[in-house]
């Protein structure tokens, strides 16, 4: 992941749509997987740790447009965002709930644990 600071609006939207679709799971979380800043961004993280699936983060603290280019892309306002396959599954609430009743673990294809 190369440095947004000097990049424009539009080459940052090509770097998340890159990141999406170069990555079967993804997620834009504040932090990094292995030092999350926000408990939300932390849930995510844990849930798709204890499943045992690879995934790619990118840390939308690094720049302020990251978070304001993703939002409207994604038209989703809140971190952290998961994607699988190029979609959007959404934010921690919703992830949370596909975990709780198996809706993750089956669209990730992992057994239910």
């Amino acid at each position: 992941m190369s440095d947004t600071l000097t990049m424009s609006e539009e080459e940052i939207l090509g770097q998340i749509q890159s990141e999406v679709s170069d990555n079967r799971v993804f997620v834009f979380m504040k932090g990094t997987p292995e030092m999350p800043r926000c408990g939300f961004s932390n849930q995510v993280v844990q849930i798709l740790n204890h499943l045992g699936v690879e995934y790619g983060a990118r840390d939308i603290l690094t720049d302020p447009r990251i978070r304001m280019v993703l939002s409207g892309w994604s038209d989703w306002p809140t971190i952290p965002q998961l994607f699988v396959d190029g979609q959007l599954v959404g934010g921690c609430d919703i992830a949370t709930e596909m975990f709780q009743n198996g809706e993750l673990q089956k669209l990730l294809g992992v057994e239910a644990s």
